[in-house]
């Protein structure tokens, strides 16, 4: 919502200061510019990125608009889920778990928790690491580096898209400026026209870096500063889990672990204590 509302401000706020100070829209038309420009970024952006990042962009774009995938209720969610599979490693060990772990699809454990169930990268990344507790890795320094590798492998992936709309909104101004300088051109070869012409032929120059630095700036480079918000986000999910499996590692009780894995969360988005504390009592018995 606050994308569409940031979009309406800056079309009005340009194109209305224009009108409002007696300028007039048609003059602004120009397609041959737009062709230029749009056309020769939409080429740069073929060719500066792999097949991956072209076909996921426009996904990615609609991840904008929807928001982080993650909200407050799904960190409880996982927080909640967390403190019940510590619990049973504490218990019972963590052999318990084994049947969870080894088939997560059809772990009634984790059917209690339907969005963490529902997300595959998550579900995975959390049964490897106690995979390998279980399996005798009990170096937290060890897995914390090799958690951080995949973290950081997963954010990359994300990451190239909002880079990739950055090095295009950086380009656009020096596109305008190459549609400016043609038009210029066109002018120089027009130059016995009358005023009133060359004057209509320059102002079409100059509408290539108006239209440049506005794409740029006012939608190009928020889109890719928005998404890498989003990423930010979304990571703080995964970097709750790591957290909590280094804390239950380290033999912290289930109620400390999630504690810790709850104070690495954003404060928007992070539960109270009073809130975890009523979610883990409701839980039925490990």
């Amino acid at each position: 919502m606050f994308v569409m509302i940031g979009f309406g401000v800056v079309v009005f706020s340009v194109f209305g200061g224009y009108v409002l100070g007696g300028g007039h829209l048609g003059v602004l038309w120009m397609p041959f510019e737009f062709m230029i420009i749009l056309g020769s970024a939409a080429g740069a952006f073929l060719i500066g990125n792999p097949k991956a990042v072209v076909t996921h962009t426009g996904k990615e774009l609609g991840h904008l608009f929807k928001g982080p995938k993650y909200k407050k209720d799904d960190f409880l969610e996982l927080l909640t889920m967390m403190y019940q599979v510590f619990k049973i490693a504490k218990t019972k060990g963590l052999l318990a778990l084994e049947q969870h772990i080894e088939k997560p699809e059809d772990s009634p454990l984790f059917q209690q928790f339907p969005k963490f169930y529902g997300d595959h990268h998550a579900i995975s990344f959390l049964c490897t690491y106690l995979r390998l507790m279980s399996l005798g890795a009990d170096n937290p320094h060890e897995l914390v580096d090799l958690m951080d590798e995949d973290i950081e492998t997963m954010h990359h992936e994300h990451q190239r898209i909002a880079d990739a709309i950055q090095a295009v909104a950086d380009a656009v101004p020096a596109l305008g400026i190459v549609a400016a300088v043609l038009g210029v051109i066109h002018t120089m070869g027009s130059i016995t026209e009358p005023p009133e012409v060359l004057g209509k032929l320059i102002g079409g120059a100059l509408v290539g870096t108006f239209t440049g630095i506005l794409v740029a700036y006012g939608f190009l480079a928020p889109i890719a500063s928005g998404l890498k918000n989003i990423y930010h986000a979304e990571g703080k999910y995964y970097q709750a889990m790591k957290i909590g499996l280094i804390a239950h590692l380290s033999g912290y009780a289930p109620a400390i672990s999630v504690e810790y894995s709850r104070n690495v969360l954003e404060p928007e988005y992070r539960p109270s204590f009073a809130q975890v504390e009523e979610a883990t009592s409701a839980l039925p018995p490990a």
